[in-house]
């Protein structure tokens, strides 16, 4: 074995045991699409989902990629440089107006959108300070950036959400220029943003504010357009990027900004440049999408936003610990690797699917379930979860907090 096969063993190490106990959770093969869908010949709701507003499966959308692949076929094989088509723009133009911006730039995921704006905008003259919860896209773009020959910026963190630690590093920032990147809601918490504060701070200190509203997008506002409808702040942050992989059902990225910024994030980002352009079928369901939210989006986030409240207000009567979530997405928390483990096991044999959140993806002791409630999911599909968790809560020790002892002890 060379050396490379021999890290893989040892750092593998985690993971064969886990599957040697019959617990691994991850990558299981869904047999259908959508929230109601089968693993293993069994059906199984789905509650870690990300179709926020269950329109992934909808007639209307679904026909509208299957004629875009009549149109176009699956693929353009080539990046948006020399594969742009009237629908891309058309689309960017509709969500640039939807958002309120005066341009979109829409990228083949979100992961890529993150990147090419942060390796974009950032350069030696800037301090990027970042969340201390921030998601992988945010993380990856800012080190990426830092690793360019003479263009590497200063890197900080700020405790999660807290205002007077942003303000202290924009007080110390070594660079001349600051770009401050915050998550809308997060994506594991489920917590929103104290944008307002976070604005009015960086107003003061001339620092750029970047928002990645990815799980805000469909969910928060009125008609849904986001954190910034939601709390009021339209025209007060000059860039957010936001994803087609949740409220959109499909995937890709959106950037929206001054026309010039997102020009140069378009003539710059490697990852814009260099990737494949973002299937037709694909731009088809999002406009498709986009059509319902224009018409309907109130109802539809309303009825969002009551059965979410609905599924918080039963799991904290129940007793379950739902840490600083505010929103749609609720951590029911386990803080404990195995309680999480087993509590996902014994959910899915029932037919749900609750996808464990473990360490390194959160701290130790900070373990929980991902729980996302959406529109499409019926109230007997929730009903049918609270009981479930109630029952396996208690089971697990996890409404009391009593410790069942390490993995690696006997079931």
């Amino acid at each position: 074995m060379s050396w490379i096969d021999e890290k893989a063993h040892r750092e593998l190490a985690r993971i064969r045991e886990a599957r040697e106990k019959q617990v691994y959770p991850y990558f299981r093969e869904f047999e259908a699409g959508g929230l109601h869908t089968s693993i293993a010949g069994k059906p199984v709701v789905n509650f870690s989902s990300n179709d926020y507003l269950g329109l992934t499966n909808h007639p209307k959308v679904k026909e509208a990629a299957k004629h875009a692949i009549d149109k176009y076929a699956c693929g353009l094989s080539s990046s948006r440089v020399q594969a742009t088509t009237t629908e891309h723009v058309a689309l960017e133009r509709r969500l640039a107006a939807w958002f309120g911006f005066e341009r979109c730039l829409t990228f083949t995921t979100g992961y890529q959108a993150m990147l090419g704006a942060l390796m974009t905008l950032a350069d030696k003259d800037t301090t990027i300070i970042l969340d201390s919860l921030s998601h992988a896209c945010i993380l990856d773009g800012t080190f990426l950036a830092a690793g360019v020959p003479g263009k590497a910026p200063e890197i900080r963190f700020f405790n999660h959400n807290s205002s007077k630690s942003l303000e202290r590093i924009l007080k110390t920032r070594e660079r001349p220029n600051a770009i401050v990147v915050v998550e809308g809601i997060y994506s594991l918490d489920g917590d929103t943003a104290r944008l307002a504060e976070f604005v009015e701070i960086c107003g003061r200190y001339d620092a750029v504010l970047l928002v990645d509203d990815a799980h805000g997008t469909g969910t928060l506002g009125k008609r849904g357009t986001g954190i910034l409808e939601d709390m009021g702040l339209e025209g007060k942050v000059p860039v957010v990027i936001s994803t087609f992989s949740k409220t959109f059902g499909g995937i890709g990225g959106i950037l929206l900004g001054s026309g010039e910024v997102v020009e140069l994030v378009q003539h710059t980002a490697r990852s814009f440049l260099f990737s494949a352009s973002l299937p037709i079928p694909i731009v088809a369901a999002a406009s498709t999408i986009l059509d319902m939210l224009e018409a309907d989006g109130p109802a539809l986030v309303a009825e969002l936003h009551q059965k979410a409240r609905y599924m918080r207000d039963a799991l904290v009567r129940i007793g379950f610990d739902l840490g600083a979530s505010n929103t749609h997405i609720m951590p029911v928390m386990c803080k404990d690797e195995r309680k999480t483990l087993f509590m996902h096991i014994a959910l899915l044999e029932c037919g749900i699917l609750m996808v464990p959140i473990t360490y390194p993806a959160v701290k130790q002791g900070e373990e929980r379930l991902r729980v996302n409630v959406t529109r499409g999911h019926t109230q007997e599909d929730i009903d049918r979860a609270i009981g479930l968790l109630e029952t396996y809560g208690d089971a697990f020790f996890v409404l009391s907090g009593e410790e069942i002892g390490p993995l690696e002890a006997d079931a």
